[in-house]
């Protein structure tokens, strides 16, 4: 009996890095040692044991620095997997975990393939001591190939546990259990056993859904104001000069810019930039007052700002219409 085929895109990351020695778990970015999909694959043999991996080579890049053509890239590499794979069984995209979560909800919006796809990362670098690389690998193949992971939109592997692309975030700058989903918890466990599931994510995710990147030229520019006290509305009006289209206001919990951004983000709505708003308390939903509702400012939900800040850009990359992206935000 042949293995499933999963294929493996590697796009860099800690968990494609070289350090130094064993012993260099933190600054093995100086060095600049990052492996391509085929040497992942290679250095970990027991992949070969539960799938035939196909590695797809991709530029590494550091993930801060993936955005709309990185994307949209991606999108096309899934594509063009599935197409040359007809028994393809899943898509396993390798990520460094500083925009993890945002290429993941990315993905989540935007992939058209049948079958899951999971993002993984690694706290460590393959070549430390103590790396997870080799094990969260191994967990997102298995993840991608279980029966039980189709229909559940693109899910993230880290740290033995399974997130819903749309509600993990990273929390910690260096523990390994720093992706968590706050409020909700992990949709399941890949554990040496089996992959087990115990909830399902609501909202609407890949590839049902009404979003296309990939004939698109670029994504609205869509900008982030962060709430602090003495916040005068600069950056807000900053943000209207460069040409948003869209503001996110990660406000003071539970949801609500300072007085001066409050005013400056009226003037933005009053000049046609659509303005979202959610909380900069990490989890939680956004309530929306008669305020809101009077001056036009519409709600992210429980999406924390990076989130919102991409469901904004694709909302208005098919509407400008505010009833349309409220609809939209209350679907994914």
């Amino acid at each position: 009996m042949s293995l499933p085929k999963v294929a493996f895109i590697g796009t860099g990351g800690t968990i494609s890095s070289l350090g130094r020695d064993s012993r260099d778990i933190m600054d093995y970015a100086a060095h600049g040692r990052m492996m391509h999909a085929e040497e992942m694959v290679s250095r970990i043999p027991e992949l070969a044991e539960v799938a035939q991996v196909i590695p797809i080579r991709f530029r590494n890049i550091p993930s801060y620095d993936m955005y709309f053509p990185e994307w949209q890239e991606v999108v096309r590499l899934c594509d063009q997997a599935a197409a040359e794979h007809p028994d393809l069984a899943g898509i396993v995209v390798g990520h460094g975990t500083a925009s993890l979560e945002e290429t993941a909800y990315m993905l989540n919006l935007t992939v058209k393939v049948q079958v899951p796809v999971v993002v993984a990362g690694s706290q460590r670098p393959a070549s430390s001591i103590s790396s997870d690389a080799q094990i969260n690998l191994l967990n997102a193949v298995r993840t991608a190939i279980a029966p039980e992971s189709r229909g559940r939109g693109v899910l993230v592997v880290l740290n033995d546990e399974i997130q819903a692309a749309r509600e993990v975030t990273k929390t910690s700058t260096y523990r390994m259990h720093t992706f968590r989903t706050p409020d909700f918890g992990a949709l399941g466990q890949a554990d040496a056993d089996r992959v087990v599931y115990y909830r399902r994510s609501e909202r609407r995710g890949a590839p049902d859904t009404e979003f296309d990147i990939r004939p698109l030229a670029a994504l609205p520019r869509v900008d982030i104001t962060y709430a602090y006290t003495g916040a005068d509305g600069t950056a807000v009006r900053a943000f209207i000069a460069a040409g948003a289209r869209g503001i996110v206001s990660a406000g003071f919990a539970p949801g609500f810019p300072g007085t001066a951004d409050g005013l400056a983000l009226e003037q933005a709505i009053a000049a046609g930039v659509v303005v979202v708003q959610c909380t900069r308390a990490g989890s939680g939903r956004v309530y929306r007052t008669e305020k809101m509702q009077a001056n036009g400012t519409l709600i992210a939900d429980n999406l924390n700002a990076q989130k919102a800040r991409l469901l904004l850009a694709l909302a208005l990359s098919v509407t400008s219409d505010p009833a349309e992206i409220a609809r939209i935000f209350a679907t994914y």
